[in-house]
């Protein structure tokens, strides 16, 4: 299994970004898939996530409205608009709870 996370970067409060997850060595259809991401001196905080139905998403209260979660054959988004300050931090996908990726830095700052 390998997870690998790309979009990142700096954009000013306001902006949009969108991550990408490139997944291998599972099959990613039937595969319940999340975003989750950690803040500068904080723990892990699950965002969103998407499960073999394409249409089952689920969102933290704080992105409700702003973030998109969804997928293609072999890959995982998630976009991001009307970026906040507090948004910022390292993003990862995961399968499950046992397969992570490197994670990707988010900064939202003016």
């Amino acid at each position: 299994v390998q997870l690998v996370e790309s979009g990142g970067g700096l954009v000013q409060p306001g902006g949009s970004l969108r991550l990408s997850c490139a997944a291998s060595g599972f099959t990613l259809s039937s595969a319940y898939m999340s975003w989750v991401r950690q803040a500068p001196g904080k723990g892990l905080e699950w965002v969103s996530s998407i499960d073999s139905n394409p249409y089952n998403t689920h969102y933290v209260d704080s992105v409700k409205g702003r973030f998109t979660i969804f997928r293609n054959e072999n890959m995982v988004y998630l976009h991001m608009k009307n970026l906040k300050v507090e948004d910022t931090g390292v993003y990862r996908c995961a399968f499950g709870a046992a397969y992570w990726g490197q994670g990707t830095q988010v900064t939202v700052s003016s």
